[in-house]
């Protein structure tokens, strides 16, 4: 089993930077693609972006340029720096990984951006 914890929410004024970081624990085997996710307040959840292990990276559109994932294999982590925030980046922002096929989710860190 492996869990996943984020770390790095909170309030940010529109403009600013944030920066996220999820950590896994447990019973770790190869982890695979590690990734982040949204879920605006009744929305569905969303992806961010996506980190393999290589380091070849997607993003949604709608981050490219101001978001960048990264991940370090040794430490088990991944990082979202993000900059230039806008009020629709606010959303619970979820860490997610697999592993030995099985699929996993961190509980969330809430990032709310004002205007």
């Amino acid at each position: 089993q492996v869990q996943l914890l984020e770390s790095g929410g909170g309030l940010v004024q529109a403009g600013g930077s944030l920066r996220l970081s999820c950590a896994a624990s447990g019973t770790i085997g190869r982890l695979n693609v590690m990734g982040w996710y949204r879920q605006a307040p009744g929305k569905g959840r969303d992806l961010v972006a996506t980190i393999g292990r290589d380091g070849s990276t997607t993003y949604a559109d709608s981050v490219k340029g101001r978001f960048t994932v990264s991940r370090d294999n040794a430490k088990n982590t991944v990082s979202l720096q993000m900059n230039s925030v806008k009020p629709e980046d606010t959303a619970v922002y979820y860490c997610n990984t697999d592993s030995i096929g099985m699929n996993y989710w961190g509980k969330g860190t809430l990032v709310t951006v004002s205007s």
